[in-house]
């Protein structure tokens, strides 16, 4: 036997898939590749808008404004998908609804903490996670109260 160097095991690569690029979301997910979480806000009445879209919900104005948020939340509901197996997890992940305090709810995932600690209401802020393709999404912590 000779006390060769062994070689670093291969880091483990993403298996989440990548985000589907559209037109008017392309910012956001630029954005979430640079680790910013970024949002849309009406250029007329000031409405936070998500998803990204061409026209103002509430005024219809298409004056979009691309803004930083704050990237802090709560969990207003979540589940954990099990059957079939998500596909890019190694475990079921936690889904959640998280309202930011901008006011606006993305689904997204609740990481960092174990299925049985998920309540109501709890606290939580934005981190990135890379995806196939070296792009990255933003996903949830749990963050003190």
């Amino acid at each position: 036997m000779t006390d060769q160097p062994q070689a670093a095991p291969a880091a483990d690569k993403p298996t989440r898939i990548p985000p589907i690029v559209t037109l008017d979301a392309k910012f956001f997910w630029d954005g979430a590749d640079q680790e910013q979480l970024l949002g849309e806000k009406c250029g007329d009445c000031g409405l936070f808008v998500f998803p990204p879209r061409p026209m103002c919900p509430q005024c219809f104005s298409l004056k979009r404004q691309h803004v930083p948020l704050s990237g802090r939340g709560v969990v207003r509901g979540w589940t954990i998908p099990r059957h079939p197996p998500p596909f890019g997890f190694k475990e079921a992940p936690i889904v959640a609804i998280v309202e930011l305090e901008e006011g606006i709810r993305m689904v997204s995932n609740v990481v960092g903490i174990a299925p049985d600690a998920m309540e109501q209401d709890l606290p939580v802020e934005v981190t990135f996670e890379p995806t196939m393709k070296d792009h990255k999404v933003p996903v949830f912590r749990p963050r003190s109260k």
